[in-house]
């Protein structure tokens, strides 16, 4: 697509959060400088409080019905920024897209020698490799290449950032729901309507985990998970931007996938954009959309381009949580799942010391809801001061970070 400059018709927010990644911390008092890239001008300059973030900045964007039609101009704006802290050498993020009513997320982790990034358009914009058609349904080695008995949420996920054969390309580490909020926010939308999000992110979901049961690649013998290839499986971009819709999505569903009663694998859902490339058995992406804005849900959606006989099931164990969700806590709550997160919160506080230190008495209450709601700001995840699975699976998550360093 060719190159065009910022239009208004709407209004996005742009959250910041800046963290100190040698050590863990967030970076407090680090300059942020938001900087349109046409004029090259300074849109707002500010510094990051205790918790390295910043107010979200409204920022403008296109209208929306550039993101809800094929063929309009196009649908986000970009917009640069430049971090910079006594210690550590400048970071500069380069095209990061705003869509209207949205929220997106940038996160930045200041290193010693901070490689600049330049993130690219998502696919449904830009010009990308389409994927090679492959069997939904794996055949499995019988000579015990696949280790997996079941199908597990992996901790980490190692992306290729190329075509498998580039010995040359980099392999990057990440949590899984960070790489599966980094491929729906480079393949989508954010503006869409949510079923839409949903039946893509579910499609997104298990592609991901059918190359994690098949051991697909390590099979063959490379050392990574996955890769950012469009072509061989899904766009990734490192340091990109994400939305605020996609990952609370993600953070509600990322233990389900999507596959058939007879079957223990994950499908490996393909799909397409629906307008330049269309395939029959895959979803199209716009096809999802329109769908969405007729009332289907996304099983709905999805059992429109997979088939009606798909089923979603729930992985039963994530890699990495100390210890099994026992369900909901809240006020009123008691035992020993209530000592677990307020363990584990006085912990993360000493990197995150707007968290308040909690008695470990087992009892959750005002004080315990109030450290979960700082922690859920933190974090960006809803703000109610309810532990569900998605903080819970997060506190667990980010104590597990803290706790190696």
């Amino acid at each position: 697509m060719p190159e065009v400059e910022n239009i208004s018709g709407g209004y996005g927010l742009l959250k910041t959060n800046i963290f100190l990644s040698n050590i863990g911390k967030p970076a407090e008092n680090a300059r942020v400088e938001i900087i349109s890239p046409e004029t090259d001008t300074v849109i707002q300059e500010s510094f990051t409080d205790i918790q390295g973030q910043l107010q979200p900045v409204i920022l403008s964007a296109p209208p929306i019905e550039n993101s809800l039609n094929y063929g309009q101009p196009r649908p986000f704006n970009q917009y640069d920024m430049r971090v910079s802290l006594d210690g550590y050498e400048n970071a500069f993020i380069q095209n990061i897209q705003i869509y209207p009513d949205t929220t997106s997320i940038q996160n930045v982790s200041l290193v010693r020698n901070f490689e600049n990034i330049d993130i690219p358009y998502p696919t449904l914009w830009g010009n990308f490799p389409p994927k090679i058609p492959e069997a939904e349904i794996k055949r499995l080695p019988t000579n015990n290449l696949v280790v997996l008995p079941e199908t597990v949420i992996p901790e980490f996920i190692v992306v290729h950032a190329g075509v498998p054969s580039d010995r040359s390309a980099p392999n990057y580490t990440l949590t899984f729901k960070d790489y599966i909020k980094n491929v729906a926010s480079s393949e989508i939308y954010a503006s869409w309507p949510r079923e839409a999000l949903k039946a893509n992110i579910l499609a997104i979901l298990s592609f991901t985990l059918s190359r994690v049961y098949t051991e697909w690649y390590r099979s063959k013998g490379y050392d990574f998970t996955i890769t950012s290839s469009t072509a061989y499986d899904q766009a990734f971009f490192y340091g990109r931007n994400i939305f605020q819709e996609i990952s609370d999505i993600v953070d509600e569903i990322f233990t389900l996938y999507i596959s058939r009663p007879d079957i223990n694998q994950p499908l490996f859902t393909q799909y397409c954009d629906g307008v330049r490339v269309v395939r029959e058995g895959w979803l199209s992406q716009w096809g999802s959309k329109a769908l969405a804005e007729q009332g289907y849900s996304a099983i709905q959606i999805l059992k429109r381009y997979y088939g009606y006989d798909i089923i979603l099931k729930e992985a039963k164990r994530v890699s990495g949580i100390p210890l099994s969700f026992s369900g909901v806590l809240s006020n009123g709550s008691r035992g020993e799942p209530v000592r677990t997160i307020q363990r584990q919160l006085n912990r993360i506080s000493n990197n995150y010391p707007l968290i308040n230190k909690l008695a470990v008495d087992g009892i959750y209450g005002p004080k315990t809801a109030q450290s979960v709601r700082t922690f859920q700001e933190v974090f960006d995840l809803p703000v109610t001061g309810v532990v569900n699975f998605p903080t819970w699976y997060r506190i667990s998550d980010i104590f597990n970070a803290v706790n190696s360093l």
